[in-house]
């Protein structure tokens, strides 16, 4: 999983390593992209959690706009009630932080409880796909093992035609016999492989059956220590 990344937006260069700087304190410090407002959306389409500090005002439009848009959590530090008032109004998912003693503590906790909060929905999405993806494969092994029977019905064909063709000496070229013996042995790689299938299944099976007695022991085992 890629590391969570923070996106900071302001033109006060001071704010943004000030947030960067205090998060270094933290247990988990996440990668960060430090944008002024006139770079923003050009260089940016990839991160997790967005704060936008000190900006000027004709910027705050073409900034929180297109973040209020996206599913990140998104935080605004605002210098002024007025402008603290504008955000809340037009942006209504910004949280909204003013500045006075506390501003940085709660920043961090609030942004680094989304960062946490983002990379387990990401982890979960992740989970997700793997499942799927395993179903997928699950889904295709129980197709090919259900069709083993039709499979082995037709090799045994192959096999036993190939082999009438191949007992009549001079009744073939030497051409014809050479491609028929090709499909012999390769009629035979396949056998072969359809046996490692079955031998697959039964390994799983053996292992499951364990995996299940064992567990059945935990439990009992749970039970008596109760």
């Amino acid at each position: 999983m890629d590391h969570p990344t923070v996106l900071v937006i302001s033109d006060d260069v001071g704010f943004s390593r000030t947030v960067s700087a205090r998060w270094q304190a933290e247990r988990n410090v996440p990668a960060f992209t430090m944008l002024s407002g006139d770079l923003w959306p050009r260089m940016v389409d990839d991160f997790d959690v967005a704060i936008v500090g000190p900006l000027r005002r004709e910027l705050l439009s073409m900034i929180l706009e297109p973040l209020h848009a996206t599913p990140q959590p998104l935080f605004c530090v605002c210098e002024g009630a007025s402008t603290a008032k504008l955000v809340r109004e037009r942006w209504p998912k910004a949280s909204v932080l003013r500045f006075d003693e506390n501003w940085l503590e709660s920043l961090i906790l609030a942004a680094g409880e989304a960062v946490h909060r983002s990379a387990a929905e990401t982890r979960a999405r992740a989970a997700e796909q793997n499942c799927s993806r395993l179903e997928r494969h699950a889904m295709l092994g129980r197709y090919m093992l259900d069709m083993r029977h039709g499979l082995n019905n037709a090799l045994t064909s192959l096999l036993g035609n190939s082999d009438l063709l191949l007992i009549e000496p001079g009744s073939l070229s030497a051409q014809a016999r050479g491609q028929i013996e090709t499909i012999r042995n390769m009629t035979l790689r396949i056998h072969e492989v359809m046996q490692r299938f079955s031998s697959l299944e039964k390994e799983m099976n053996v292992e499951a059956q364990q995996a299940a007695r064992e567990s059945g022991r935990l439990r009992m085992g749970m039970a008596v220590g109760r």
